[in-house]
């Protein structure tokens, strides 16, 4: 392409020019006819002090730039660089601001001509990529980013990312070009211009599209496979002895080591399977646990021709099942393995939706670079996995609309060879292993129709949340935003939503369907009474729950067990509010059904966009039903063996009001409907036991001993040489001081332990309140200055980015709560230190652990000893699991709760893990062990 870009990068002292924020280098690379043709970098004197997190961040100091010119006195260079050229930079608008601001000051007038966002540009042209930070993008693309945040080798690396990026803009097929230029018109930078451009290069020659795309109903895809028919071929039989599995996996991996546990763990899983028993394995870190189940499975597979379900809880290990364990099981095995994932319908994409949404021009910014993304994704996307894609949150509910589900209006003939979830669900048929997580394996025990194949045998691992995520499963929930975003879909008439549109239809379809609808004024009577209701009954349960709890002043959440009886006082406005929310929403979901009805029974000629528009209204009109069925179980007729509750943020209340319902139990439903209808069910989990017995999971599970193989296969690590338990013995008991004295007594031992260990810890806290402050103490100390530290719900991302941003920077500390107890992976140097601030129990007022122990209690047991502490020992053996992920990691675990050595029940929890040394130290001490051992 024969244009002049120009790829600029700043490094500044802030973010805020009109707050006085300057220019502290400034870089430019210069880009023409495809290549790198000049550079220039220049230190910029700010005229003020550099502030300290600026110079840790660049590494630039004020000694840097003393000498270095004003940014009047390159200017001119600058104005002259950029003549006639593009301004392109990696989040443009940041750099853009400074730079027009400083031209403005040193007399010259801001630069004028068109600007490219390489960020923009990545997203849609790199639809799949998991981040779109500049050192991300270098990782992904090989490039060499030596020097991060110096403006000189960012504006280098941004633009060798250009070049790609214009690459792959040039291989784009000129159908995709064209709709893409059609969209662009909305996007921030002048992608418009540039598509314009191109389109007019590219179309002075001949187009030879690559035999793996295909045109159809004016989209361009990625031709799909007719996947050929499977065959089950024989397989190897079975191998009995610990030398032929050594000689299998000898065969197909170099330097195998043999791992006695994971060759019991397969002959466990053979044996449940052939004797059509369940069996509950907990296999410790570095077991093998993956393979020990998939080669087993895949034999007994091939040999009887079934198809195996493989269940996990997270999305993670099912794609390391299916990209990595798999293709390894495949050099293992001579026969052809067949594997699948599989989801829940709306996961895929519905193209002729997508095409018809192709046709309307009203989109905001999200939704133009949503349509970019995905055209851009279907050249290469075999699945239609909305997975794959990295959506924004705008782009996510967009996909509510193109999404796939059981559409009768939408199932056209032309688009059902591209249907990809039917496509996922013919390949499951025949597959020897189909993959899928506990959710999806949950929607399709309660489904009216199967949409897993028939099976019989089936693998549940990370096992230890199957019970949990059933608890949500079968339970309910109302909330107040969702409710009201489902109606403000309908809106009233003057809003111009659903009801205007189907109005429109009437009026244009005439008087014979007029009669088989209510009257537009009647509708609008009766949504706007509906929309008073609901806001009633939301006051009220809201009202009530403020009244009874106190909320945390650093939550502002509240949760609140409602008691549903006659007998409670705060149980009949909310059971009257109630009753008349359901009335009023059920009629009018019949009010809606008419105009369904009235649309779909007589043979009328519907344009795509009516047909579109009623199908959304016939979904809607389900939803409401739904609704009213969950106000009923919950509100008018409670079971009595569910336990209800609200929670309210109390900042805006009535917005933020949910209640929630789930069964006490779950065990005998588990029973009944899953488990005695499989021949075998392999669970399995680094965390089933409690101090070496099953029992507490048995019990969840609704599982009897006598109907499982059990077993406990310990990890093959030299724990007691690579780990240190360490308790404090000069910290004060945290029942017996404020939570304030605690907190500033553990972060003095956390400050000291951080510059021991520098950084590298992970901190638990079982309080978000606790974590907050602790956080807040650190960063007022000022003794940390030099360290990254996170916090989980106060830095911003997930417990993914916060994780992956833990292990980028040297000295980081991470303090999280729940989520991060368990699954997530810190392997290696990246994580030296662990440190529990309390052992993990569920606090006794939490509705659920209520519920639970009264049950308990009620049927003669012990609470505590069967419920509340052997969950907290599976939760606290999560959290001692993030240390040790390989033989190679070495570690402190640092316990500050002193109930685990001055309780009878505290040592449950030491021989609950592996054997370490533990010792009672005062800071000191603990700071001289760290010294030696790490």
């Amino acid at each position: 392409m024969s244009n002049k870009f120009v790829v600029v990068d700043l490094e500044t002292t802030g973010n805020a020019p009109k707050k006085g924020d300057k220019i502290i280098q400034f870089a430019a690379v210069v880009v023409e006819n495809g290549k790198i043709t000049e550079q220039f970098s220049s230190f910029v004197n700010p005229g003020r002090e550099i502030p300290l997190f600026i110079e840790e961040l660049t590494g630039l100091n004020d000694e840097m730039v003393q000498d270095a010119p004003d940014f009047s006195e390159i200017a001119p260079k600058v104005l002259m660089l950029l003549e006639d050229a593009y301004f392109v930079a990696h989040n443009v608008l940041f750099d853009l601001s400074f730079l027009q601001e400083e031209l403005i000051e040193a007399g010259y007038e801001g630069f004028l001509g068109p600007v490219l966002d390489t960020v923009e540009m990545a997203r849609f042209l790199f639809p799949t990529s998991d981040s779109y930070k500049l050192n991300e993008l270098a990782i992904q693309e090989g490039l060499n980013h030596e020097r991060p945040h110096q403006a000189d080798s960012d504006a280098y690396v941004t633009a060798e990312l250009l070049l790609i990026l214009l690459k792959r803009l040039w291989q784009l097929p000129n159908l995709t070009l064209h709709q893409l230029l059609k969209l662009s018109g909305g996007l921030k930078s002048d992608v418009a211009l540039l598509l314009d451009d191109l389109i007019i290069e590219k179309e002075r020659s001949l187009e030879e599209l690559p035999f793996s795309l295909e045109r159809h109903r004016g989209i361009m895809l990625r031709k799909l496979e007719e996947r050929e028919e499977f065959n089950y071929d024989p397989s190897v039989p079975y191998p009995e002895s610990d030398e032929e599995k050594e000689s299998l996996f000898q065969g197909a991996f170099q330097g195998y080591e043999k791992r006695i546990g994971q060759f019991q763990m397969m002959d466990t899983v053979f044996k449940a399977f052939t004797n059509e028993k369940h069996a509950l394995i907990e296999a410790g870190t570095g077991v093998g646990k993956s393979m020990a189940y998939l080669l087993p499975a895949a034999i007994f597979a091939s040999e009887r021709r079934e198809t195996i379900v493989i269940s996990t809880h997270t999305t993670q290990l099912q794609e390391q099942l299916l990209n990595n364990d798999i293709p390894l099981l495949q050099k293992i095995l001579p026969n052809k393995l067949k594997a699948v994932m599989l989801k829940g319908r709306s996961h895929y994409l519905c193209l002729a939706k997508f095409e018809q949404s192709l046709q309307e021009d009203d989109d905001n910014y999200d939704i133009s670079l949503t349509k970019m993304q995905i055209l851009v994704w279907l050249l290469q996307t075999e699945t239609g996995d909305r997975d794959e894609l990295n959506l924004s949150s705008g782009g996510m509910l967009f996909w509510g609309k193109i999404k796939n589900d059981d559409s009768t209006y939408f199932q056209q003939r032309s688009w059902i060879k591209y249907d990809y979830y039917l496509r996922a669900r013919k390949a499951s048929q025949t597959a020897n292993f189909i993959i899928t997580n506990h959710s999806f394996l949950l929607t399709d025990l309660v489904a009216d129709t199967a949409i897993l194949p028939c099976y019989d045998y089936c693998i549940l691992d990370e096992g230890h949340h199957f019970e949990k995520v059933c608890g949500k499963y079968f339970g309910l929930s109302l909330d107040y935003l969702h409710i009201r975003l489902l109606l403000s879909q309908f809106g009233q008439y003057e809003q111009k939503q659903f009801h205007y549109e189907l109005e429109q239809i009437l009026k244009e379809k005439g008087t014979e369907l007029t009669a088989e609808t209510i009257h537009a004024f009647e509708v609008s009577q009766l949504y706007n009474e509906l929309m008073d209701e609901m806001d009633q009954f939301f006051r009220t349960v809201a009202h009530v729950a403020k009244k009874r709890v106190k909320s945390s002043a650093l939550t502002n959440k509240v949760t609140y067990r409602l008691i549903t009886d006659g007998v409670n006082q705060d149980w009949a406005p909310i059971h009257s509010t109630g009753e008349r929310f359901y009335f009023c929403l059920k009629d009018f979901a019949a009010a809606i059904k008419q105009y369904v009805e009235a649309f779909t029974k007589k043979e009328l000629q519907l344009s795509n966009p009516q047909k579109l528009l009623i199908q959304e209204v016939a979904t809607l009109q389900k939803e409401l039903e739904t609704v009213c069925e969950t106000i009923k179980q919950l509100i008018l007729f409670p079971m009595d063996e569910f336990v209800t509750w609200v929670e309210v943020d109390v900042r805006s209340a009535q917005n933020s009001t949910t209640i929630l319902g789930q069964p006490i139990t779950i065990a005998s439903q588990l029973r009944e409907e899953f488990f005695l209808r499989k021949k075998s069910a392999v669970i399995t989990s680094a965390t089933l036991s409690v101090k070496g017995s099953f029992q507490y999971m048995l019990n969840e599970l609704g599982l009897d001993k006598f109907d499982c193989y059990i077993q406990q296969i310990e990890s093959p690590f030299p724990y007691d040489k690579q780990v240190q338990l360490v308790i404090p013995n000069d910290l004060p008991e945290i029942n017996t001081v404020s939570i304030d004295e605690y907190v500033a007594a553990i972060t003095e031992h956390i400050i000291s332990i951080a510059e021991a260990t520098k950084g590298r810890m992970l901190i638990l806290f079982t309080s978000y309140e606790m974590l907050r402050k602790t956080y807040n103490l650190m960063k007022e100390s000022g003794l940390l200055e030099d360290y990254i530290i996170m916090g989980q719900g106060i830095t911003a991302g997930s417990r993914t980015k916060l994780t992956r941003n833990f292990q980028r920077f040297d000295k980081a500390i991470l303090l999280g709560t729940s989520s991060f107890w368990e699954g997530i992976d810190i392997p290696g140097e990246d994580l030296s230190c662990l440190i529990m601030v309390r052992l993990p129990f569920s606090p006794p007022n939490e509705p659920l652990t209520e519920a639970k122990c009264n049950q308990i209690k009620e049927n003669g047991g012990n609470p505590f000893s069967e419920h509340s502490l052997p969950e907290a020992i599976i939760r606290f053996k999560q959290g001692f699991g993030r240390l040790i992920r390989t033989n190679q990691d070495r570690g402190f675990v640092v316990i500050f709760d002193k109930r685990i050595y001055t309780t009878s029940y505290g040592k449950a929890f030491l021989q609950s893990i592996p054997t370490v040394p533990v010792k009672k130290l005062n800071i000191n001490e603990t700071l001289d062990l760290i010294e030696n051992f790490l």
